[in-house]
């Protein structure tokens, strides 16, 4: 089975192989890779991946501000993309976590029962007061995420998709693909959430602009949930937040969108089970001496854009207002403090 994951990165070097090598476990044989403005030895990274064979990378062909969306246009057409099995598209700080047969996504598109679109819930996993960042795998950094039944106030939680590729395709998006708003019925596909079960009819078709990503998330987890490492060490998210956004040039990622993220309620450790064998894939990765050396380029120009963003003085104040954030979602506190639960 053929699956390529599509991805667009700025500045990620220090966790491409980790991405990689997990996403090779998880069953992942091809990889297309867009960067763009990289100042961190990503592309560098990238394109000594290429020659090895490992992954494909272009650079973004984004002529306006909308990186993501006009990489995937430029995906669709490409013969990675369309000689596949299975189309996933996700970030590098995003995980498959698979719960069901060998904890492959052969075994997830099996549990599912083979339909053309297999859409999985996020879970945001909490910062959980990391600080300095440590080139060790971030899937065993960071272990709380809030209850996976509701992100903040909201039951309805975003998704990410693998798309089967005979999908009737009209364009992919960064969650999920969309087809033909005038495809007759007996036309469209199937599709179904992380437990095997029909998608909700509205997400489907795009009925409900603002349910276009998500859909509730209870009983949506059975066989896989994606987690989601948005936030990672308060030093990375410095330069997250000094990168921007791929998807979208002038985005910040504020004080609000790290509380969204930091509420660590609920222990999981299930990704755990894929440890010792990332390990051992990312060393294996690292027994090439240029890769290696590379890596370790990333790793140090990350470190290095740390201390200089701690040293200006808007990202100081940033870093310490980070630091005290309550680990609670926008309103809990408010909340908590008008019912007398705490001062």
């Amino acid at each position: 089975m053929r699956i390529t994951a599509v991805t667009c990165v700025k500045n990620e070097g220090p966790f491409l192989l980790e991405w990689i090598a997990y996403n090779r476990l998880i069953g992942v044989s091809d990889f297309l890779f867009y960067s763009n403005d990289c100042t961190d030895g990503t592309d560098r990274l990238l394109d000594r991946l290429a020659a090895c064979g490992l992954v494909h990378h272009l650079p973004n062909p984004a002529k306006g501000r909308n990186y993501q969306m006009e990489a995937l246009q430029h995906a669709a057409r490409q013969n990675i993309v369309r000689d596949a099995d299975w189309v996933w598209v996700a970030d590098v700080d995003e995980f498959l976590n698979i719960h069901t047969g060998n904890n492959s996504i052969p075994a997830l598109i099996n549990a599912c029962g083979d339909p053309q679109a297999i859409s999985v819930t996020f879970q945001f996993f909490a910062n959980g007061g990391v600080t300095t960042f440590k080139d060790r795998p971030v899937i065993s950094q960071f272990t709380h995420s809030h209850n996976p039944d509701l992100w903040c106030a909201d039951f309805a939680i975003e998704v990410k998709t693998l798309v089967r590729t005979d999908f009737p395709l009209q364009y992919f998006g960064a969650h999920r693909p969309f087809f033909r708003n005038d495809l007759p019925e007996q036309q469209q596909p199937v599709w179904t959430d992380g437990s095997g079960r029909a998608v909700p009819a509205k997400f489907r078709v795009a009925a409900n602009p603002r349910r276009l990503r998500k859909f509730p998330a209870a009983g949506a987890r059975e066989h896989a949930t994606l987690n989601h490492y948005a936030l990672r060490s308060l030093d990375s998210y410095l330069v997250k937040n000094d990168r921007g956004d791929v998807n979208r040039a002038g985005r910040a990622f504020d004080d609000t969108y790290w509380r969204e993220r930091n509420d660590p309620a609920w222990k999981d450790l299930s990704i755990r089970r894929y440890l010792p064998s990332l390990e051992a894939a990312i060393a294996d990765l690292k027994s090439d001496p240029e890769l290696a050396a590379l890596h370790q380029n990333c790793v140090q120009l990350h470190r290095n854009r740390c201390s200089e963003l701690r040293a200006l003085p808007a990202y100081a104040a940033m870093y310490a207002q980070l630091h005290d954030a309550p680990a609670s979602p926008p309103g809990e506190v408010d909340l908590m403090q008008d019912l007398g639960l705490m001062p």
